[in-house]
């Protein structure tokens, strides 16, 4: 009882002091609690809207990331809070079998790459891997390739089989998208895929430099590792098995072309996009050049 009449005493005072009337002063707390109350809820429906956009993978990182690309003032441990207050939680990985089958005679190159994952001029380094996917109908295969300078997906393919003609035909994207000149690292594992003589031909023709992981490491291309971890995380995992091919090559079409490569934020480029990071640096060449 005492300090809440000690606490009305000194707004009293406060209140003499700025000529300001006490019922004003209750009006304008007022005012302004309900100007907090409208930016809570502002920031909430934006933090929903980007956990949803995201296909429930983004974090309190990367959405309090997209607050200050927006200019909206607020502190990431708020977001971190308010996440777990509206139960917001992004998906977990799981872990996946090896895929690749190093055991045979066909020829193998050396590791050209040795882990050098960060190139600084769009194609020169090719990444290039696959994986399965379940569906209701079997495995199914998913081939890509990945510009390591940028960590875009420029060429995929997804088939019922994992024969030479999977990895063949991501490859062919990626070149009919890019067109890269001759002396591109191309790098994959051991796999026979990647191994055989219709795949290295086109590699010949096309003047890439072939590279292969060590026989049994998959951190030699741990980008490709970790984009498959990511994938699986938040596409794979996160729902219910596809039902048929052609289902699953609409949604990894949704996911590879239009969140992946053009709104997902990459730790590694400083979280922005892949297609932002290219757009960065082709005019940043411009402006060298200029």
């Amino acid at each position: 009882m005492v300090k809440e009449m000690e606490k009305q005493y000194a707004i009293i005072k406060i209140c003499r002091a700025v000529e300001l009337s006490s019922s004003g002063y209750y009006a304008w707390k007022k005012g302004r609690s309900r100007k907090r109350e409208a930016r809570h809820r502002k920031l909430s429906v934006f933090i929903a809207a980007r956990f949803s956009e995201s296909k429930n993978t983004y974090g309190p990182v990367r959405i309090h990331k997209d607050l200050k690309e927006e200019k909206i003032p607020c502190s990431r441990r708020y977001v971190s809070q308010r996440m777990i207050e509206m139960g917001l939680k992004s998906v977990h990985k799981r872990k996946y079998r090896i895929t690749t089958d190093s055991d045979h005679a066909l020829p193998i190159a050396p590791n050209i790459l040795d882990r050098n994952f960060n190139p600084e001029t769009l194609d020169t380094v090719y990444a290039c891997d696959f994986t399965y996917i379940p569906t209701h109908q079997g495995w199914i295969y998913l081939a890509v390739v990945m510009d390591l300078c940028s960590r875009k997906i420029i060429g995929w393919s997804l088939k019922n089989h994992m024969r030479t003609e999977l990895v063949l035909s991501a490859l062919n994207m990626a070149i009919n998208c890019r067109k890269p000149q001759k002396g591109l690292i191309h790098h994959s594992d051991q796999g026979t895929q990647y191994a055989s003589a219709l795949y290295r031909d086109r590699q010949f023709k096309s003047g890439m430099i072939t590279s292969m992981s060590r026989k049994g490491n998959c951190w030699d291309n741990a980008p490709l590792e970790s984009f498959f971890a990511t994938l699986k995380k938040e596409l794979i995992y996160s729902r219910d098995p596809f039902i048929t091919l052609d289902q699953a090559k609409e949604i990894l079409f949704d996911y590879i072309e239009t969140f992946y490569n053009r709104k997902r934020r990459h730790s590694s480029l400083g979280y922005i996009s892949p297609e932002k990071y290219e757009q960065n640096l082709t005019e940043k060449i411009k402006r060298e050049a200029a």
